[in-house]
């Protein structure tokens, strides 16, 4: 049986653990989330899309 786990609560929960401890302020987090949702928005998504895809599989098999 394969656990998945989305990647976006993945970053979700390592965000918050770095503001949690005092690694990553709220204003350097703010600007990480506001720049996902701007790549998000480019064609850039595609090839970071397939290249997670491709990495997800090579530690996969």
């Amino acid at each position: 049986m394969a656990l998945t786990i989305p990647l976006v609560l993945l970053f979700g929960v390592v965000l918050a653990l770095l503001i949690r401890f005092k690694a990553l302020g709220a204003g350097a987090a703010l600007i990480a989330v506001l720049f996902g949702f701007y790549l998000a928005d480019t064609d850039a998504r595609h090839t970071i899309n397939q290249l997670i895809s491709s990495l997800a599989h090579a530690i996969g098999s």
